[in-house]
């Protein structure tokens, strides 16, 4: 069972799929946004022939969105259904030329999951048939050898898609003269559910066939993107919770190495993945939901998609398989092997005032009396420690704590931010000569509901630069345009150079273990040494593993 399955919150899968229908973000379809005003307009993208590219597989014609060339929906990868529980293949190669201005349907998902942009509202498509990239540039086969940004989506393991407006490219294009690109891929148990134990070798790859997904998609970004205006040598993988984590599970796959040259993670980490004999035991309760034994097996990769949606329940995630995933990817140390790669963490200092605090609104209303036997209830990650010694560290450490300040402080301390600090610790314990890893916290709060402060997925919008097609997170005044600009032009310095170090932030060292530098942002950014320091103290006498796994 998932630890997380008992606890009252909601998931961040569920909390997720919410909170892209709360925050105005928009799928594809007949309504875009106006990046200066967030007005729903109707607009139907145009094909255009300058919007012309060749792909190793076809040709493809974009649309044009003010001075930026767009590409929705380009195939990397063929029909996942003819291969359910496998590997991905390459598509065919097809003739003539494909319009590509509308995204690719979703991977199979609980829920089919819309969107909505005022009163309009559009549903995407759910398809096996989901691995498509969208592909946004300044400029087509003119050399210029842009850095590339490849996002990769949140949703845990187990939902959502790129198809959101938040996630559109064309702010960070006309920014920062990069190339973005975002993508689908399997998830739940189309991408995530070991068979290899039960199935045998035809299930070998089970596991992992979404983590397969992006290798096969960053492929297509190593041999297609010079054509794009980008370079194949300068590929930065960032992504936001569920995309952090499968970044960071990426840092351990030696079959990633060479597709991207530096990583970032913002609140999403994967210090360890699911244990062989665990994910059996996850796909033995999938079969016996199916009515399936293990001598019918096989039949699994032919049933409807809708009965595995109806059985994905839980925890999904990658396995260690020996084989695409050969080891956990930061225990009980960094990997050597992607020691050369920068590597950018991020957390926001608030996750659980959204990620406990959205479904359990009494939490924000504590008392000192009702404080420990309410944390006790998300306790799961703060192992033998005694609760009151945990309240009295912070309300030592940080007085001017409320009973729900300390509540969500140390529910975020301990599920969200301490994983992050293990793969940031574990990255600056590798030897002399390893590239520099940098962590960041976002300290800035959500104008929008002051109580929530800097809150899980609050960093979105800014790091894509889309605060007008978020506002309901930003809102739209200044101070939210100012965080966007501060943080975007941050990950563009780091896609361009592997240095997040750029004019709108003060100097920004690598972190050690002796200064523990992090990067504070806020309206005015600040470096602060061993942030969090007793909570740090105190959360790492417990030995951390990621939930379900």
């Amino acid at each position: 069972m998932n630890p997380r399955d008992s606890f009252p919150p909601i998931t961040r899968r569920v909390l997720l799929q919410r909170l892209a229908v709360g925050a105005g973000a928009v799928a594809a379809g007949p309504m875009i946004l106006n990046r200066a005003s967030a007005a729903a307009v109707p607009a139907a993208p145009t094909p255009s022939d300058g919007a012309l590219a060749t792909t190793t597989h076809g040709k493809v014609r974009g649309y044009l969105d003010q001075d930026i060339r767009a590409f929705r929906g380009i195939r990397y990868g063929d029909d996942t259904a003819k291969f359910r529980f496998k590997a991905p293949l390459p598509p065919p190669a097809w003739t003539g030329v494909r319009d590509t201005v509308k995204f690719g349907p979703r991977a199979p998902q609980p829920g089919r999951g819309q969107s909505s942009a005022s009163s309009a509202t559009v549903v995407d498509p759910v398809s096996e048939d989901c691995l498509y990239l969208n592909v946004w540039t300044p400029g087509l086969r003119d050399n210029a050898k842009r850095a590339v940004m490849v996002y990769i989506h949140g949703g845990g393991y187990n939902a959502l898609s790129a198809n959101d407006a938040l996630y559109d490219g064309v702010r960070l294009c006309q920014r920062g003269g990069v190339v973005v690109v975002t993508l689908n891929h399997r998830l739940n148990s189309f991408g995530y559910l070991y068979l290899a134990e039960l199935g045998g070798p035809e299930f070998a790859d089970s596991g992992n066939t979404g983590q397969l997904d992006l290798i096969l998609a960053l492929k297509w970004v190593r041999d297609n993107i010079a054509e794009f205006g980008g370079d194949p040598n300068r590929v930065l993988i960032f992504g936001e919770s569920g995309g952090g984590a499968k970044n960071a599970c990426l840092m351990a796959q030696p079959m990633a190495m060479g597709l991207f040259q530096r990583a970032a993670s913002s609140s999403g980490e994967t210090v360890t993945v699911s244990k062989p004999e665990t994910a059996t035991a996850r796909a033995e309760q999938v079969l016996k939901d199916l009515g399936l034994s293990r001598e019918r097996i096989a039949e699994i990769r032919t049933l409807p998609m809708e009965k595995l949606i109806a059985v994905t329940r839980g925890y999904y995630g990658p396995v260690l398989d020996g084989r695409s995933v050969p080891r956990h990817p930061f225990h009980p140390d960094a990997p050597a092997f992607s020691a050369h790669i920068p590597f950018m963490v991020g957390t926001n200092k608030d996750e659980s005032r959204l990620l406990v605090g959205r479904a359990q609104p009494a939490m924000f209303e504590l008392t000192w009396e009702t404080l420990q036997p309410n944390l006790a209830r998300y306790s799961e990650k703060m192992g033998t420690l005694d609760l009151g010694e945990v309240i009295a560290m912070y309300r030592r450490a940080y007085p001017e704590y409320s009973a729900s300040d300390v509540f969500f402080a140390a529910t975020t301390d301990s599920r969200d931010w301490r994983p992050a600090l293990v793969e940031i610790e574990r990255r600056a314990a590798l030897p002399k000569g390893a590239a520099p890893t940098y962590s960041y916290e976002l300290h800035w709060g959500s104008p929008v509901d002051p109580k929530m402060k800097a809150h899980h997925a609050l960093d979105l919008p800014l790091l894509m630069d889309n605060v007008a097609l978020s506002s309901r997170l930003t809102g739209t005044g200044p101070e939210a345009f100012a965080m966007a600009e501060m943080i975007s032009e941050t990950y563009i310095a780091f896609a361009k150079t592997g240095n997040p170090n750029n004019p709108k932030i003060p100097p920004w060292p690598a972190y050690d273990l002796a200064r523990r530098a992090t990067m504070a942002f806020d309206l005015k950014p600040r470096v602060i040494d061993d942030p969090r320091s007793e909570p740090r103290k105190m959360f790492s006498k417990v030995p951390y593993e990621n939930p379900g796994t």
